[in-house]
């Protein structure tokens, strides 16, 4: 039997990007339209977006036969303070203590933004120096850490656009000054291409450090457009820089087909920036995009 890897979606694909937005998808119809697109594993989302009570929350995804794979969290380390540290942790026992009592053993890190997806602003510059790459690197293993020993849960680190870590020499030195004991990635598919990472490369490279998979796919015209014009990605993604598959890149069955050789127990997560969208465009395209990927690839599976 060909080696599969568990296949799921994520409030994200459904332009879920905070917890309270009355613009967004309602939780409720967000569950149900995730079941009849067919997946049954998904992640939190923005903490307070789905119920924080751990025993509705098994209630509401019990009696729709869904199951939960992940939580995320966002971090600043690289800013070295004892408040970052706080900050990181606070969330992680709000995040982790909920997404691990529901049988999740991954949380999704991901590094502040240089640019504010928000409000467009610049915040910092783009680029980190030894010092701090050494305070990231230090405050992801411990978090990592902490993480495992209170629950049990392995930290998956998210390169992100507009943000320190993107680039593949950005991603393989983050990879070079962290502990794989506590430290790995959540391979963001599109968010790598986002900066010419090549996915397959890096996995081959590093095939240890692949702890998670994110799938989505950026559209390769627009991208330039958005590059050499300096488009904020929140702007980006309100311009579809992330394409419904399969018309971007990377292709995903490549990629789903190496992680399912290394670990048949990695989750791919369908990921579709559309924060912004109309709350009838997600269903029709998580429904298509499943369909997609299992009829491309034998190494996928729902369960």
């Amino acid at each position: 039997m060909t080696d599969s890897i568990r296949i799921g979606t994520a409030p994200d694909s459904w332009g879920v990007w905070f917890p309270d937005d009355p613009n967004q998808v309602p939780w409720r119809r967000f569950l149900d339209e995730v079941v009849e697109s067919g997946y049954t594993w998904i992640e939190l989302g923005p903490y307070g977006y789905l119920p924080t009570d751990p025993d509705e929350l098994a209630d509401e995804l019990g009696s729709r036969g869904l199951k939960l794979s992940a939580g995320t969290v966002f971090t600043g380390f690289h800013k070295g303070d004892e408040e970052q540290w706080k900050r990181a942790w606070d969330q992680a026992l709000a995040v982790a203590g909920l997404a691990s009592k529901l049988g999740a053993e991954h949380l999704v890190v991901i590094p502040d933004l240089w640019r504010s997806d928000a409000t467009n602003e610049v915040l910092e510059s783009r680029t980190l120096d030894d010092e701090q790459w050494k305070r990231l690197a230090a405050g992801h293993d411990r978090l990592g850490k902490a993480l495992l020993e209170e629950f049990g849960m392995r930290q998956q680190f998210h390169s992100h656009a507009d943000s320190h870590v993107g680039t593949y020499r950005e991603v393989e030195r983050f990879l070079h000054e962290t502990d794989a004991a506590y430290t790995n990635l959540c391979l963001d598919t599109g968010h790598f291409a986002y900066y010419g990472g090549d996915n397959l490369r890096l996995i081959e490279a590093y095939p240890d450090r692949i702890g998670y998979l994110h799938l989505k796919q950026v559209d390769p015209e627009l991208l330039f457009d958005v590059l050499k014009n300096d488009v904020p990605f929140a702007d980006a993604v309100a311009q579809d820089i992330m394409i419904e598959p399969p018309h971007g890149v990377p292709p995903l069955a490549p990629i789903i087909e190496r992680v399912a050789q290394l670990d048949p127990n990695i989750f791919g997560i369908v990921e579709q920036d559309m924060y912004g969208c109309s709350v009838d465009r997600p269903f029709p395209i998580a429904k298509r995009t499943r369909e997609h990927i299992f009829s491309s690839t034998s190494a996928a599976r729902v369960d």
